[in-house]
């Protein structure tokens, strides 16, 4: 009898077979073996170089041949053309106008601010400012700041109401309304009455002088010796639980006092 073969599932990992970098794809660019799903563009070339003798009759101009923009397949342009001539010799302030040149006056030399207005056109009025006069140094005329205004104050002023004035007088030991002839105690010579006399006491406290240390050398507990917040006899607890000991099954037990 022939051995039966117990068929298992196959796995992927065990086939060998063509790895991705086995497949090509055909190209997209040129004509030859170009992929025909996808569109050609056009392609171009380049032309191949002629030799010596083609070149030397060959005489069409090349790209360094110029032409003029103004020049057309009609003839040249006909639009008016201007240009700027140049600084004539001589034309400086260094030659004397009896050479013969002629000086024609720049835009600078004019100053039409201050030719007079038209006939046409109003203009406000102007003034001008004199020179001082050879008399004004021996004039006498006083200056505005030599006169004084007679003062608004007191009864001095004879065309102006003068108000109410009023004086204060020096003080006066002898005679005067501030002398204390029947010597009465000012307010300051009377003492003030506690008002415990006349009035319900209130609690009076004192504080004690400082203890002694004592002399003994025993260890007292401090503060921080003691912890409160662990007492839990006058207050509910939770119930506790604790680990006992573990016991073997295989150990004796001690028996004492056996009953015969």
């Amino acid at each position: 009898m022939g051995e039966e073969v117990k068929k298992r599932p196959i796995i992927a990992g065990r086939e060998k077979g063509p790895g991705p970098g086995r497949y090509a794809l055909p190209p997209t660019i040129g004509f030859i073996g170009h992929d025909f799903t996808k569109p050609t563009s056009p392609a171009y070339s380049f032309h191949g170089r002629m030799s010596n003798n083609l070149y030397g009759v060959d005489s069409s101009p090349g790209p360094r041949y110029y032409i003029d923009a103004k020049i057309t397949r009609f003839g040249r342009d006909g639009n008016p053309a201007y240009s700027m001539l140049g600084r004539v010799r001589g034309s400086s302030s260094k030659f004397p106008p009896t050479s013969g040149l002629f000086q024609t006056p720049g835009p600078g030399a004019y100053s039409p601010e201050n030719a007079p207005p038209c006939n046409t056109q109003r203009r406000p009025p102007s003034y001008t400012m004199g020179s001082r006069t050879r008399y004004r140094t021996i004039d006498s005329v006083p200056a505005p700041n030599k006169y004084c205004l007679p003062a608004l104050m007191g009864p001095q002023v004879p065309t102006k109401p003068a108000s109410a004035s009023y004086t204060m007088s020096g003080h006066c030991k002898l005679g005067g309304p501030s002398e204390d002839l029947a010597k009465t105690p000012g307010p300051g010579r009377y003492n003030s009455t506690d008002p415990s006399v006349y009035l319900p006491r209130q609690p009076a406290f004192s504080m004690l002088g400082r203890h002694g240390f004592p002399n003994d050398a025993t260890l007292k507990p401090g503060p921080g010796t003691h912890n409160p917040e662990k007492v839990t006899v006058h207050k509910p607890r939770a119930p506790a639980f604790s680990l006992g000991i573990r016991h073997s099954e295989f150990v004796t037990p001690l028996v004492v006092n056996v009953a015969d």
